[in-house]
């Protein structure tokens, strides 16, 4: 019994990245949505003198 070498590819397939799912533009486009939204909490307390909470009608 002899052992063939193994090949090599040689070209590496190019796949688009997917849009959905645990990857790293998901993660990317929460934390800027996230930023985003802190932002928009902070100054939404700095222009009416009261929290977000207080703002809602939730407290």
């Amino acid at each position: 019994m002899t052992s063939q070498p193994q090949t090599e590819p040689t070209t590496v397939p190019k796949l688009s990245e997917p849009k959905f799912g645990f990857n790293d533009y998901a993660e990317r486009l929460n934390g800027r949505a996230a930023m985003i939204g802190f932002a928009l909490a902070i100054a939404i307390e700095m222009v009416t003198g009261q929290g977000v909470l207080s703002w809602l009608g939730l407290q």
